[in-house]
């Protein structure tokens, strides 16, 4: 169950079924407010996220010296973090908040720097994007994929140069947008279930909302 939305007085009691995914009436301002809770919960997600990217970070620049097609397989890891984080705790800019740290995390150890935490801020923008258009009050799964669908195609027209896509031909420049496609929808399909499953042990059913 997702505890989005609590049935009768009790914060904690668990949801009706179905109600994670309706919209949220009521909440105003209160759902763009940090309890310490969730801040250490964000914290928690972003090292996790730092650990796990920094040496996805470097396999994918090596790889990206000769096996381009394989380093941008690697793409949907990137939107791990924060898609963990708006599933788990199903409330605004928390995405973007884990990329931030996870990015802060990996500075350094990736060899680029602070460029690391502009990196996973773009990443992680494309995670927050669907909820954005809803203002956040709708938190369907579909949404997730919505998400990882624009970046899996974004990423290829905006990296065109830096994969000099334009030297190979048509069928191998689609099969590139699949590769990155399938990664970020991958990725977002992980997070999600890790998510879920955290859920299910208990993680998160009793933060703040």
């Amino acid at each position: 169950m997702s505890g989005a939305d609590a049935v009768g007085p009790n914060p904690y009691a668990e949801p009706a079924r179905g109600a994670e995914n309706r919209p949220r009436t009521g909440a105003g301002r209160s759902r763009f407010r940090f309890p310490t809770a969730i801040l250490l919960t964000c914290a928690a997600l972003g090292v996790a996220g730092g650990i796990l990217l920094a040496p996805a970070n470097w396999i994918s620049t090596f790889l990206f010296l000769g096996l381009p097609f394989v380093s941008v397989a690697l793409a949907g890891l990137w939107l791990l973090p924060s898609v963990i984080a708006l599933r788990l705790l199903r409330r605004p800019l928390v995405g973007l908040l884990v990329g931030l740290l996870a990015g802060l995390v990996i500075v350094p150890f990736s060899g680029y720097g602070f460029s690391s935490v502009a990196t996973n801020l773009w990443w992680a923008a494309f995670t927050e994007l669907p909820f954005l258009f809803v203002l956040w009050r709708y938190w369907g799964t579909w949404l997730h994929y919505l998400g990882a669908a624009i970046v899996g195609i974004v990423y290829p027209i905006l990296a065109w140069t830096s994969f000099n896509l334009g030297s190979f031909d048509l069928g191998l420049q689609i099969t590139f947008f699949a590769i990155t496609l399938a990664s970020c929808l991958g990725g977002t399909a992980l997070g999600i279930l890790i998510a879920d499953r955290l859920r299910r042990a208990g993680v998160g059913t009793r933060l703040p909302r």
